[in-house]
């Protein structure tokens, strides 16, 4: 049962996060300085040598899928190098790609498979794993390990490996970045988020509540954000037990009767509606938009218009019109409303609950 009183109640919210996860959650700009830090130790200069035949971003369980999807949709259609994300490496893998990969299971053995392949044949290969174990020994003298420097749970470490799928795309000049602008942000954001700030002035916490005790529709406008919508969906998977369904737009339109269903339910006004009056009341659409260019803002103002109800989630004007910081500070955004609200529901911090274990 959703206890929403605690949002609002700072020294209750500390007892009842009893693991930190708060705090470990507005560690992401954090998390950027030492992957950076890491990356010019490491040296990726030397991927910047010839333009690669493809670059492979292997998506493995845990924020893998979300990480590799935003990164791809971050290079853009415009790319002059295919971007291919899979679980595995292909059959092709050769001397003339770029391989990178997250994983925060030490023991994968499907993607130490992988990188043993990529690497016996040549190919470049950048990993953000943790720098003991099959994965890691896999790539042993041949593959550039970033490990994660700051410990957090797994579920928190998108910001780890987003920075060094940035720093790999930047090497190749395929993705604009800058860490300390990033991180500056990402700090920025878990700030608007501190439990001190109030719902009504608190992002996160306002996110949380209007995903409280609702089948969230997260639908991305766009490309980066429907990977920041794939982010939003496991991050309320892994803290709040929150099931979502997750989509392209023009997909959840070609979903008719989903979005015939979205369309008749209201925003604020269906937020105390009860669920067993209507079934379709328990329904909540968001409209999920990183909005960092006058097409994103078109896709806004159209989908908004096809469902005037819907609630939007997008970075805010304070951060400035750019793709990477717009869409990584969307997904901070989420992983701390899914804190609040694991931390509100009494999902989070049991018994043997698995995402405490560190790194």
């Amino acid at each position: 049962m959703l206890d929403d009183s605690l949002f609002d109640d700072p020294p209750r919210l500390v007892d009842a996060d009893s693991g930190g996860l708060l705090r470990l959650a507005a560690l992401s700009g954090a998390q950027v300085r030492a992957a950076a830090e890491t990356a010019a130790e490491v040296g990726l200069d030397d991927l910047a040598d010839g333009r690669p035949r493809a670059v492979v971003l292997l998506a493995r369980p845990g924020v893998g899928p979300g990480v590799c999807r935003l990164l791809a949709a971050l290079t853009g259609p415009r790319c002059p190098v295919p971007v291919l994300v899979t679980d595995t490496v292909p059959a092709w893998i050769g001397a003339l790609d770029v391989v990178f990969a997250h994983s925060d299971d030490v023991g994968d053995a499907v993607l130490a498979e992988s990188v043993s392949v990529a690497c016996r044949r040549g190919a470049t290969v950048v990993l953000a794993v943790p720098a003991d174990g099959p994965v890691a020994a896999a790539g042993a003298g041949r593959a550039k390990v970033l490990p994660p420097r700051i410990p957090v749970p797994p579920p928190l470490s998108f910001a780890h490996a987003l920075a060094v799928g940035l720093s790999t795309l930047g090497a190749l000049g395929l993705v604009r970045f800058d860490a300390e602008q990033l991180a500056e942000e990402l700090d920025k954001e878990a700030e608007r988020a501190h439990p001190n700030h109030d719902t009504l002035t608190n992002p996160a916490k306002s996110l949380a509540m209007r995903l409280a005790e609702r089948a969230p529709l997260l639908w991305g406008l766009d490309p980066v954000s429907t990977a920041v919508a794939e982010h939003g969906a496991f991050a309320l998977g892994a803290h709040a037990a929150t099931p979502c369904h997750v989509a392209d737009y023009q997909q959840a339109v070609a979903e008719r009767s989903l979005h015939r269903a979205a369309a008749s339910v209201g925003s604020e006004a269906d937020l105390f509606a009860d669920p067993e009056d209507n079934p379709g009341a328990a329904l909540r659409v968001f409209l999920v938009s990183a909005r960092y260019d006058a097409q994103g803002e078109a896709h806004e103002r159209g989908a908004a218009r096809d469902l005037p109800g819907a609630d939007l989630i997008s970075p805010g004007e304070s951060v400035r019109d750019d793709a990477v910081l717009r869409s990584a500070a969307l997904a901070a955004r989420f992983d701390l409303a899914a804190v609040y609200l694991g931390l509100a529901a009494g999902t989070l911090n049991g018994p043997g609950w698995p995402a405490l274990a560190m790194h």
